[in-house]
């Protein structure tokens, strides 16, 4: 059987705490900035956890147990 290979986009968009949790960042930080408050801005920087219910599909992709 072939090796399982990780889909390269999501390789690119998610990475993995120490606790086992999937890291993403946000949309619409990339262009048209200046019709955008800065609180909303400031809001997209952080980065925040991938919901539970999208676990087990980004998990597969990133060929995670």
């Amino acid at each position: 059987m072939p090796k399982m290979k990780t889909k390269s986009s999501a390789k690119k968009r998610f990475k993995l705490t120490g606790t086992g949790k999937i890291k993403r960042k946000h949309a619409f930080k990339n262009h048209i900035l200046t019709k955008k408050s800065k609180k909303r801005k400031l809001k997209l920087t952080h980065s925040s956890l991938v919901h539970k219910n999208d676990m087990s599909n980004i998990a597969k992709q990133l060929t995670l147990k």
